[in-house]
């Protein structure tokens, strides 16, 4: 069966860009966004700003995706919990991932074949060690390409 899929580590925000966030870790992201920003009517109130480090690489599990995340945060970790575990703190942490099943014919290029029972994953000591001490919450997506 083909698989689309990919990870990331996102901080969102109601008051603080990507920009201050940026500033604080000292380390570019993969992507920002201001959620609701292209919206005219009716406008978020307040808009959600996202800062994100991914991995879109195909060919790698799950847990090889997020510890390709992960390298790259690692060195920051006490940043981002200064961020999210300040008192007045109101930066979220999210790890998410986002896979895409396809039974027939795949829409994705870069899916990859995963034999039947070949699907699952886990999260290491290492991994629940950072979750733990950024605050972030673990978001699993899974969806079926016809849904």
């Amino acid at each position: 069966m083909p698989v689309h899929q990919y990870a990331y580590f996102v901080l969102a925000s109601d008051s603080t860009p990507a920009t201050e966030i940026t500033a604080a870790l000292d380390i570019e992201p993969d992507r920002t966004d201001v959620r609701g920003s292209r919206r005219t009517e009716p406008r978020p109130s307040p808009p959600v700003h996202r800062w994100r480090v991914e991995c879109r690489e195909p060919g790698l599990a799950v847990d090889e995706q997020i510890a390709c995340v992960l390298r790259r945060l690692r060195p920051h970790t006490d940043a981002i919990a200064a961020l999210t575990n300040a008192p007045d703190a109101e930066i979220s942490a999210t790890l998410q991932v986002v896979r895409y099943f396809d039974d027939g014919e795949s829409r994705f290029t870069e899916a990859r074949w995963v034999p039947t029972g070949d699907f699952g994953w886990h999260l290491g000591r290492d991994i629940l060690d950072f979750l733990q001490a950024t605050r972030a919450v673990l978001d699993v997506d899974e969806y079926g390409t016809d849904s």
